[in-house]
């Protein structure tokens, strides 16, 4: 098991009603990791369902759904923004 250090921003902070939390995890990629928080139930399947378009950062570095994660890691989720 690994504890990740989690952020939530934007949309997605205001559907859990909290910016971040600390949570222990066995998933070994950002993938895993957000399908354990949809299994989660509500709020977190609907903010972060795989339908959803949602960004990940792994350690302050915007990165893709096969990045690993590691004990300690902090790992942030934004919604996709557009914008013209």
């Amino acid at each position: 098991m690994k504890v990740v250090q989690l952020r939530y921003f934007a949309s997605i902070r205001e559907a859990l009603g909290r910016g971040g939390e600390q949570r222990q995890t066995g998933a070994a990629t950002l993938r895993d990791l957000r399908a354990e928080l949809v299994e989660l139930g509500a709020p977190y399947a609907d903010a972060l369902a795989p339908g959803r378009a949602v960004r990940m950062a792994l350690d302050q570095v915007m990165s893709d759904d096969e990045a690993p994660l590691r004990d300690g890691a902090e790992v942030a989720f934004f919604p996709r923004v557009t914008g013209g």
